[in-house]
């Protein structure tokens, strides 16, 4: 007897979890032919007068056998079995080493047989069910041919002989259409899965502008679930606008500010981001960050990295000012910054169908407070942020003030600058007067540019020495 078609009904999910049917022989269709063509090698040995008359009743039993197995394998116990296929394709493997056995060894059909059974056996399971069925359908045969004896002749008749390559071609020929047909079906839905995950990977990325870094990676890694739920954390908050912002606003058109307040924004989160702090929203010409959530490196390096992001924004600003200055904007626009430190409610607030992933809490309030109170380019920020810092950076003491939500006035603190960019040997240093400014970060100078910086410089205050004579 025979394995049944190797190839089974198979299912492949496309880029959005949709099923992409993959076009098989059925198994139980595969079965049937291979028994099919078994029975017509037994028919012709018959005519033939090679068998002995009572294998007829082996025709019938080729006929009935890929039924029953049907039924075994699909309405009984035996349907929850593992491998089941595998399992089936090992006793048809015994049943036609048994046929083989027999018939006494006859040549061709013999080998008929055993190339339909490894053909199965290498497609549904490879090498390892290869060699497992070859192992069986040897012993079977062993024990047919003790049973039956060896054939008087191993030579085939014609009739026979035709009949067995021909059930075999057919078996074979049919057996690799389907899988040919079942190969392009599977590059077709892998070009398709493809182009969706293509597809997918540009939609979030586009999504991703929606959301800061942090929360979309923590998405999209299935570290956090998209639901309503909160927390409490020690967090870092951060608040900045600009002043001299709505005196800009009444002079610029709506298009020119527009464009300068993105270009701000812009620079400015690019800053943020290069820190680590997850950027909550923009508000008019408002920016609100956190450090610590959804990472976090610790109270003290979340605090220190916060308030360093602050001292670059309050820098990097003062490029900003000088080609705004240069594009005809005479403004003076400066910005303000406030930081609190401590315990706030973060996560997603909202309803089911719109979320909005943010914090609230009394230090929100507090550090929106601070920022309010700041002079133009001052960095206001908690006793608590201080004392996270001030080994790092050093902070001059502004006094206390009384916030709501504080049942005590909050003592606060002016950031100076890191202490190792303090006296003499500073690698910041800046300038600026009418018709002239200046910075300076001599630590983010390339080696390559130091000497056109210095040509420009020296031709700079040549220039002003031949004004002054």
């Amino acid at each position: 007897m025979n394995a049944p078609l190797s190839v089974s009904k198979s299912l492949v999910l496309d880029g959005q979890n949709n099923a992409i049917a993959i076009p098989p022989m059925p198994d139980y269709s595969g079965r049937i032919l291979a028994y099919t063509a078994t029975g017509a090698v037994i028919v012709a040995g018959l005519v033939e007068q090679v068998f002995p008359p009572w294998m007829g009743w082996l025709v019938l039993a080729a006929l009935i056998w890929p039924h029953v197995v049907y039924y075994l394998t699909r309405k009984t116990f035996l349907r929850y079995s593992s491998r089941i296929r595998h399992k089936m394709l090992l006793f048809d493997c015994v049943i036609g080493g048994g046929f083989i056995g027999v018939m006494g060894l006859i040549a061709t059909p013999s080998i008929a047989v055993a190339l339909m059974l490894m053909f199965s056996c290498l497609i549904v399971g490879g090498l390892r069910q290869w060699a497992q069925g070859s192992v069986l359908m040897a012993l079977a045969a062993a024990a047919g041919v003790s049973t039956t004896g060896l054939a008087d002749s191993f030579e085939s008749p014609l009739l026979l002989a035709s009949a067995s390559l021909l059930a075999t071609g057919l078996y074979i020929c049919i057996t690799a259409f389907y899988a040919h047909q079942q190969a392009r079906a599977l590059m077709t839905a892998k070009t398709q899965i493809q182009n969706q995950r293509e597809q997918s990977i540009a939609l979030s990325h586009k999504l991703s502008k929606y959301l800061s870094p942090q929360v979309w990676q923590s998405i999209f890694t299935g570290e956090r679930d998209v639901r309503l739920e909160t927390q409490r954390k020690k967090l870092v908050i951060f608040f900045s606008d600009i002043k001299g912002f709505t005196e800009l606003s009444e002079e610029m058109e709506p298009e020119a500010l527009t464009e300068l307040l993105n270009h701000y924004f812009n620079e400015m989160s690019q800053v943020a981001l290069r820190y680590g702090g997850t950027i909550d929203k923009f508000v008019g010409d408002s920016i609100m960050i956190f450090f610590g959530d959804p990472t976090t490196l610790g109270q003290r390096e979340d605090a220190a990295a916060c308030v360093s992001m602050a001292i670059d924004m309050r820098k990097h600003m003062k490029i900003m000012r000088q080609k705004w200055r240069s594009q005809g904007i005479k403004t003076p626009l400066e910005i303000r910054m406030g930081i609190s430190t401590g315990y706030t409610t973060v996560g997603n607030f909202g309803a089911e169908n719109r979320m909005d992933y943010t914090i609230i809490g009394k230090e929100v309030n507090l550090a929106s407070r601070l920022e309010s109170l700041a002079e133009p380019g001052e960095i206001l920020v908690s006793y608590e942020t201080f004392s996270l810092i001030k080994d790092r950076i050093m902070c001059r003491d502004k006094g206390e003030i009384t916030v709501k939500g504080f049942g005590r006035p909050v003592p606060i603190y002016e950031v100076v600058d890191f202490r190792r960019d303090l006296g003499p040997n500073r690698s910041f240093l800046e300038h600026e007067h009418s018709g002239f400014a200046m910075y300076l970060d001599s630590d983010k100078v390339a080696e390559g540019d130091r000497r056109n910086i210095l040509a420009a410089l020296e031709d700079a205050a040549d220039r002003l020495r031949q004004e002054e004579h």
